[in-house]
């Protein structure tokens, strides 16, 4: 029993770490997409990271519970499992880095319509110390 464990731990493991390469990977296409304003593309790569993401929770879960069922396998299995996490790590910094680049395109468009709409785009404290929105409900042009 004990060696059907391990075997279904390093099987997780294994398709632990096959999931987050690919997940690696999407992220890369995510980037490429934000690049290029690919709203197609990051669509795609929005939805693979989904399926991506639901896979590593399930099979996270199932890794939880094989360890604990198999304490000894998974201190044999530690270095697989340290690989998984070092790849996560760096699923964490390209995420950041995508995450940078929509926040960098977002205040661009925030800059683009202050500038259509002659309005300051940052909130502002009113003499009752209540902050304010700028609203943006003025039509940018007539016919």
């Amino acid at each position: 029993m004990s060696s059907e464990l391990s075997e279904a731990l390093a099987a997780t493991l294994a398709e632990m770490r096959e999931t987050v390469d690919a997940l690696v990977a999407t992220l890369g296409e995510e980037h490429q997409a934000l690049e290029h304003a690919d709203t197609p593309a990051l669509d795609r790569a929005g939805a693979t990271k989904l399926i991506q993401m639901r896979k590593l929770d399930r099979l996270d879960a199932e890794r939880v519970q094989l360890s604990n069922a198999a304490p000894q396998a998974a201190d044999r299995l530690k270095p697989a499992w340290t690989q998984v996490l070092q790849s996560l790590e760096k699923c964490r910094l390209h995420n950041q880095r995508n995450g940078g680049l929509v926040n960098q395109r977002l205040a661009q468009v925030r800059r683009a319509l202050s500038a259509l709409t002659g309005e300051r785009d940052e909130p502002v404290y009113d003499p009752a110390g209540l902050l304010h929105s700028p609203q943006r409900s003025q039509p940018l042009a007539q016919a």
